[in-house]
């Protein structure tokens, strides 16, 4: 019998690590083109945010801790939007999956970063705000509409 998937974006957290499936230079090759900051998710996102939000922000700055992806300076309101796998969503559920012990430290080092970074940031007077990119994908109005309430208070 096979099991029912009960997430949202069909993924199997049930299934067993399997050999990979590309060579060690292949994968290489593949991850090294994997960017950390204008990603499609993160472009369409900022995009739609634009056309419908009449304030002026930034994006990726460095000068604030974490390099938020979006910044609403006057507000002092941090956006921060994180790729399901780098940042872990749901990282218990598949962390058996993962291939080595870089990978786990990896991601848990991340995770923990994260967190330190939004305790940062909140002490210092900033609203931080975190969107998964499953909830860019799915549903941007969504979001859109959080980050506008926010902006009214």
């Amino acid at each position: 019998m096979k099991r029912r998937i009960n997430n949202k974006l069909g993924r199997n957290f049930h299934k067993r690590r399997t050999a990979d499936k590309m060579s060690k230079e292949r994968r290489s090759v593949l991850m090294s083109k994997i960017r950390s900051k204008n990603t499609k998710f993160e472009t369409n996102f900022i995009r739609e945010l634009e056309k419908t939000v009449p304030l002026k922000f930034k994006t990726h700055v460095s000068e604030i801790k974490g390099t938020p992806d979006i910044v609403f300076t006057k507000q002092k309101i941090c956006v921060f939007l994180d790729s399901d796998f780098w940042h872990g969503w749901q990282y218990p559920r598949w962390r058996h999956l993962l291939k080595n012990k870089f990978w786990t430290d990896k991601i848990e080092n991340n995770r923990k970063r994260d967190a330190r970074t939004t305790r940062y940031l909140k002490q210092n007077g900033w609203r931080v705000i975190r969107f998964w990119e499953h909830q860019l994908k799915i549903n941007p109005e969504r979001n859109i509409a959080r980050i506008k309430k926010i902006l009214a208070k």
